[in-house]
């Protein structure tokens, strides 16, 4: 079974820096896109950034040039770097994967969510 496993949440004050991190573990033959999604209280659950396995990356608007994203593929880990954090980049963080399983199925994958609370 494949599984993802967050780290790097907690409280930090705006303009603060901060650095999830995600492992995925499990019957893993390949690894494809990975990403991180948010969702704040009373929100949908929205796209952060995204890695392909190429190394191609995306942004949402709200997080451009402040945060980054990263892969370790040997690792099967990916990362995100994020800085001059603000108020309204309070939210639960979620890492994403589509892999390719030992039972040679794609699958999405997600983590149990960490939080992230910017506060003074």
């Amino acid at each position: 079974q494949v599984q993802l496993v967050e780290s790097g949440g907690g409280l930090v004050q705006p303009g603060g820096s901060l650095k999830l991190s995600c492992a995925a573990s499990g019957g893993i033959l390949n690894m494809n896109s990975m990403g991180w999604y948010r969702q704040a209280p009373g929100m949908q659950r929205e796209l952060v950034a995204s890695i392909a396995s190429g190394g191609k990356t995306n942004y949402s608007d709200p997080v451009k040039g402040r945060f980054t994203i990263s892969r370790d593929a040997a690792k099967k880990m990916v990362s995100l770097q994020m800085n001059s954090l603000k108020p309204e980049d309070t939210a639960v963080y979620y890492c994403n994967a589509y892999v390719l399983s030992t039972e040679f199925k794609n699958i999405e994958v997600w983590g149990q969510g960490t939080l992230v609370t910017v506060s003074s």
